[in-house]
Formats: C-alpha cells, sequence, structure tokens
C-alpha cells in the first residue's frame, strides 16, 4: 500500500479537496476506479505538525459519511464504546497501531525537524486523526480513512451499523 503520486493523481486530489494538496506523501488506498480514496501526509506540513497520517480524499465516501454524522451518529457509536471496556482498550490499540504507522512512515530528517520544533514528543502522543482522548470519537472521516488502511474497531462499527447509500 501507499504509492507515488503522479501529476494525474495531484490534479485528481486537487479537485476532490478544492485546493493545493499540503504535506502530500502518497495515494494509499485507490477506489475501484483506480483514483485516490485515501492519501498519506506528511507529519510535518509548513513546519507545523501534521497529526493525521490518512486522509479521506474519495468524494462518496466523504459524502455517506457526512450523511452519518449529521443524523447524529458519532453519538450513537460513542455510547457504545462509554459502555464496553472492551471496545475502548481494542480502540486505545488502534490508536498506538496508528502513531506506530505515522512513527514509521517519518522520515528522519523530518523527525529532526519535528524534534527541533519541540512537537515531536506531542506529536507522538496523538491518535487518529489527531486525537488524544483515545476513548472519543472525533470524527468518522478520520477513522474512517485510516480503517481503510488498517482496519480499526471504529470503521468496523461504521461498516457494521451502517449501509452504504442508506439514510439513517
Amino acid at each position: 500500500m501507499g504509492e507515488g503520486v503522479s501529476s494525474d493523481d495531484r490534479l485528481l486530489i486537487t479537485e476532490l479537496l478544492g485546493r493545493e494538496p499540503r504535506g502530500l506523501a502518497a495515494v494509499q488506498v485507490r477506489n475501484a476506479k483506480g483514483g485516490p480514496s485515501v492519501i498519506r501526509v506528511e507529519s510535518l506540513v509548513d513546519q507545523k505538525p501534521f497529526p493525521t497520517l490518512f486522509w479521506l480524499v474519495d468524494k462518496e465516501l466523504n459524502y455517506w459519511l457526512d450523511g452519518l454524522e449529521a443524523a447524529g451518529n458519532i453519538s450513537v457509536l460513542q455510547r457504545q464504546i462509554d459502555a464496553s471496556a472492551d471496545l475502548r482498550a481494542e480502540i486505545a490499540m488502534d490508536h498506538a497501531r496508528y502513531i506506530a504507522a505515522r512513527d514509521s512512515y517519518m522520515s528522519g530528517t523530518i523527525r529532526q525537524q519535528l524534534a527541533e520544533l519541540n512537537y515531536l514528543a506531542a506529536l507522538q502522543k496523538k491518535g487518529i486523526g489527531g486525537i488524544s482522548d483515545f476513548t472519543r470519537i472525533r470524527c468518522f472521516h478520520t477513522y474512517y480513512a485510516a480503517h481503510l488502511v488498517q482496519t480499526n474497531a471504529v470503521g468496523s462499527m461504521i461498516d457494521r451499523h451502517f449501509a452504504r447509500g442508506v439514510s439513517l
């Protein structure tokens, strides 16, 4: 997973985001048509830490997740998480794996720059989407982007509880 970014990819990603992508490192996941679904972003963008390693750019998936969030489904899943110590432990492990993945993609140069700017230690405590409270869901999009790269509990809950294209 994770491949270089062609000029066509860059143009399409720019169109999908509505702006030039900053810190674009790779196309991490492609959709069935071969277009970018998830991109990987560098951990240092414009001399600032960027904790969101995987960014969902797929228009259809973003629209679907927007609808789920707008319908109040973050709180539905959050209540399930709050009620289950096992689920909270699983999600904490997902964040730890995400942090390890971010660390594995980080070049020595970026690691050194983050350390010199006194950001490295703080970044290493930020999980999926920059979350520091590993028991909370802040956004379906960040969890789902990470889920498409490396399965996680919240992404699995979304898949299990909500059918794509069905308004809930």
